[in-house]
């Protein structure tokens, strides 16, 4: 191989006419996968859209080192590169088009080190959330981030993505359980960015800004992840019914102020809650009805749930507390069957908005007006202990001959009008998702001219030549 830097393929970037599957065929031998199916599949993520026309190839990265070649290869023949994982995002940001390569990362799922004294571990980017701390239970520690697709989302795709989820109310985000990461770039350089230390503010942070980067401004190979000793003691489980969601968004708003910190709490709206029930052939709710899931852990857990309780309870809920870990399971399937719920009313843009935690009722609100003005619905599930919402938009649409489905001028229409409703309640675009190519036109919106522009430039410095994930974020 050659060395990092540099152009054996062709220094004006035409790779000498050289077809650009053929060198990755030399470098990689049966890593390039060309089959129909592969490539087809690369072209579409959770989201329920696909990129236009197909990709190049699938690359199925073993080692850093074929990381590596195929950005060299990339880079000297000016070839754009789209990183992958398991494909569970949902804003379109790992989906490979016409002439672009995907580079997959799913078969680097290695635990390289696990140190239980210093509470880190260091892996590769394809191993799955749930084998992840399958494996670190056995030395009496886990790592926090709990998206509602752990079974299936990779720790490379929560970084790219910085994801949230369930736990992010008491545990964090993504973002605050990494201490560095190590990064190829486009020229295919290999950096170790971050530290292995709790504390280290030698230079500018650029584990941070990899973090969330969507896979813009390098590919992600190793991460060192921050971990926690399990939490001793019991897990308790409120469910708590209410008679619509704007009530129960105000219970949740109520507990935040209360000062008990819950791991989890989830809101589901009536409709959401419905489809979820039939999807998994549970007794209809009660028309109108939303619910709160609340988790408590640790050894206060007891005390903590009876408070929360009573919080819910005065704020017009019906409440029931479990102390069974299973019954606590059964409930918290309920909230992590709603993409799949979703899947069953048609075709879904699914969305992503987050505000401060007590203007959940004022946007609940807002997600109602929209409805209303422009006759869509809107099955909306929220993390209510940080104030992340998942909108739903739900729409009749058949994909074209490309597989690609064309959102509707009058959906997007709502979202734009959604959108902006989030931003004047002092909230964002996004608060795990990630931008890719469903929210590129509302991103300046959000940051203003200048910060759009400056973020520009830093993408830009990583990857000049403009390979890397082109067209998702910053794009047109």
């Amino acid at each position: 191989m050659s060395a990092a830097g540099t152009a054996p393929y062709g220094a004006d970037g035409a790779g000498a006419g050289v077809s650009v599957v053929a060198l990755l065929r030399a470098a990689l031998g049966d890593r390039v996968d060309t089959s129909l199916a592969a490539r087809g599949a690369a072209r579409a993520d959770k989201s329920g859209h696909a990129a236009s026309g197909m990709p190049l190839a699938v690359v199925n990265a073993q080692t850093v080192d074929e990381v590596r070649e195929t950005m060299r290869i990339a880079s000297a023949t000016r070839t754009p590169v789209v990183a992958r994982g398991a494909g569970t995002g949902l804003a379109g940001a790992a989906n490979t088009g016409d002439g672009e390569i995907s580079l997959s990362l799913r078969g680097m799922n290695r635990i390289l080190e696990v140190r239980p004294d210093d509470l880190l571990a260091v892996v590769e980017p394809g191993i799955l959330n749930a084998d992840l701390n399958a494996a670190l239970a056995e030395h009496g520690v886990w790592w926090a981030p709990d998206p509602a697709s752990r079974a299936i989302s990779t720790v490379g795709g929560n970084i790219a993505t910085g994801a949230g989820g369930l736990l992010c109310a008491k545990y964090g985000v993504v973002r605050d359980a990494v201490l560095g990461v190590d990064l190829v770039l486009a020229d295919g350089r290999l950096l170790h960015l971050g530290h292995r230390t709790v504390k280290g503010v030698t230079g500018l942070d650029l584990t941070s800004l990899v973090i969330g980067s969507e896979g813009t401004l390098g590919i992600v190979v190793g991460a060192t992840l921050k971990l926690r000793r399990l939490v001793p003691g019991t897990v308790c489980t409120i469910a708590a019914t209410f008679p619509d969601v704007r009530t129960a968004a105000v219970a949740s708003a109520a507990v935040t102020a209360c000062g008990v910190q819950p791991a989890i709490m989830e809101l589901m709206d009536a409709a959401s809650l419905a489809a979820v029930h039939a999807l998994l052939g549970l007794a209809a709710p009660t028309p109108g009805a939303a619910q709160l899931t609340v988790q408590t852990d640790g050894p206060a857990a007891q005390a903590e749930a009876d408070a929360i309780a009573a919080v819910l309870s005065a704020s017009g809920g019906v409440v029931a507390v479990s102390h069974d870990p299973e019954e606590g399971e059964r409930l918290l399937a309920i909230r992590r069957a709603m993409h799949p719920a979703m899947e069953t009313l048609g075709t879904t843009l699914i969305e992503d908005v987050s505000v401060p935690r007590s203007a959940l009722p004022a946007m609940f609100d807002e997600i109602a007006r929209v409805e209303r003005e422009h006759g869509v619905v809107i099955p909306t599930v929220a993390h209510a202990g940080d104030g992340n919402l998942h909108p739903n938009f739900v729409f009749d649409a058949e994909p074209d001959a490309d597989g690609v489905v064309a959102v509707p001028a009058y959906v997007w229409n709502a979202a734009d009008d959604l959108f902006h409703a989030a931003l004047r309640l002092g909230g964002t675009l996004t608060g795990e998702h990630g931008v890719g190519v469903l929210k590129r036109r509302w991103l300046a919106d959000e940051l203003g001219d200048d910060q759009f522009e400056l973020q520009r430039q830093i993408k830009a410095a990583f990857d000049p030549l403009g390979i890397l994930n082109p067209g998702k974020v910053f794009g047109p």
